[in-house]
């Protein structure tokens, strides 16, 4: 399996502080905003953002809930093994607030698409925006956009990218997939 880093661990660190400024500037002062990171790798993006939203640029307190959406997968039923979820922790309001769900890699839409219908579990909130960090542009099997994205990849069905977590700033990989994995 060949690889190729996209953005290395300081291009990520400068991209994430890019996505916390965006955010920052639409949403500040976050009283009537929440962060919901799509469990699993979309909630350590959404920990991350929030860690820089408090350290780098001064905001005291961001609203954040982590949401599984296995069950509310379209594809869920189909597969050959039981899938595993992860523990939601919405503990925080969503009713009549402006939601930013978070996640790592938008490819297909069917993860945001199941994220919305998991998300209506919880209650109505006013707005959902979509920030990732990486945006697979010509994948999309829905018509679903980001309003926050780190990074824009014309990736092949071929490849797979993938974030590899060190130190609390990932780095950016695309990998080959071999014709046996697909």
């Amino acid at each position: 399996m060949a690889t190729k880093t996209l953005l290395d661990a300081r291009e990520c660190a400068a991209t994430l502080n890019r996505l916390c400024c965006q955010l920052n500037e639409v949403h500040f002062p976050w009283n009537n905003s929440v962060i919901i990171g799509l469990q699993p790798r979309g909630t350590q993006l959404a920990k991350a953002l929030i860690h820089l939203l408090k350290s780098q640029h001064g905001v005291d307190d961001v609203p954040f809930g982590a949401l599984d959406i296995t069950f509310h997968r379209d594809d869920f039923r189909r597969r050959e093994e039981p899938l595993t979820a992860s523990p939601n922790e919405m503990n925080v309001l969503i009713e009549g607030k402006r939601v930013i769900l978070v996640d790592d890699v938008l490819y297909t839409g069917r993860s945001v698409r199941a994220a919305m219908d998991a998300l209506g579990d919880y209650g109505r909130p006013t707005r959902v925006e979509l920030c990732v960090l990486v945006d697979r542009r010509f994948s999309r099997e829905l018509p679903i956009q980001p309003d926050f994205s780190g990074r824009r990849v014309d990736a092949i069905a071929e490849e797979r990218v993938r974030l590899d977590w060190a130190n609390d700033v990932p780095t950016i990989l695309i990998e080959s997939i071999p014709h046996a994995a697909k």
